[in-house]
């Protein structure tokens, strides 16, 4: 675990990835973004000690009670299995770094002998599985957001304080935004700051209900700016969560990938 902060890179991606990083609420943007998010602030995310080679028996470092464990591959290619052994079945295999070129990260649930169940960014939404603790560097995250759709908030907790409250936009009945516990997993820059997705969009590790497909993409669900302003505080998205252009700005500032992500 030689990292002490967690890189939040986040590769700017071609018009159709972007979109099926954000519930295809528009037409397509006619230009891909020339710029890459490469580092950014991210708060004081601290990396999990290492053991020491003495004592023999020495204690793990204890938890924070407000923080989540964010783990990054260290490995070109991460092995999930279902159960944590060796002899158990191979689910997944994920590249690192990813398809856009953004490093492989997992919110980490549960630590056991060496291994990590890890909230994995596949269908159906809220899958988990085993993964290798050798294989990641650990981080604790401060940073929570959540998402009360009933009353169109979104709060964002930096270990007990409160550090954001705003309202949000999200989907409407037909394309409803999904509930569930998610983590964010690639940070997007439109090539235009003031079109539909605002000047950056986050994209979680759940996915759309309705939208299947789009565009070659796999219908994940994102936070974004927008440039309707009117149209937060209604369901209106095609299942992302619509926030004014200043708050994504902000988020953009501080947020790293592995955040969780609750909507409810």
């Amino acid at each position: 675990m030689n990292n002490r902060y967690l890189r939040r890179g986040a590769a700017i991606t071609a018009a159709a990835l972007l979109l099926s990083a954000c519930g295809a609420e528009e037409e397509p943007p006619e230009s891909a973004p020339e710029e890459v998010v490469e580092e950014a602030p991210t708060g004081d995310l601290s990396e999990v000690e290492e053991e020491p080679d003495e004592p023999e028996e020495p204690e793990e470092a204890e938890e924070p009670e407000t923080r989540s464990l964010v783990a990054t591959s260290t490995v070109d290619e991460i092995e999930v299995f279902e159960d944590p052994s060796e002899d158990s079945e191979l689910t997944h295999t994920m590249d690192h770094p990813t398809e856009r070129g953004v490093p492989r990260v997992f919110l980490v649930e549960e630590r056991a002998d060496g291994w990590l169940q890890v909230l994995l960014p596949v269908r159906p939404n809220g899958s988990t599985g085993w993964i290798r603790e050798a294989d990641v560097d650990l981080a604790w995250n401060p940073y929570e957001v959540e998402v009360n759709l009933a009353d169109f908030r979104m709060t964002i907790h930096r270990e007990d304080e409160l550090i954001v409250d705003e309202t949000i936009g999200y989907g409407d009945e037909d394309t409803p935004t999904p509930g569930g516990r998610y983590y964010i997993t690639e940070l997007l820059q439109p090539p235009d700051p003031t079109g539909v997705y605002g000047p950056f969009a986050f994209g979680l590790s759940g996915f759309s209900d309705v939208h299947l497909s789009f565009a070659g993409g796999e219908g994940v669900i994102g936070i974004h700016g927008t440039n309707e302003p009117d149209s937060i505080g209604s369901t209106v998205s095609n299942g992302c969560i619509r926030v004014d252009n200043d708050v994504i700005t902000d988020m953009a500032s501080f947020l790293p990938l592995g955040t969780p992500v609750t909507i409810s």
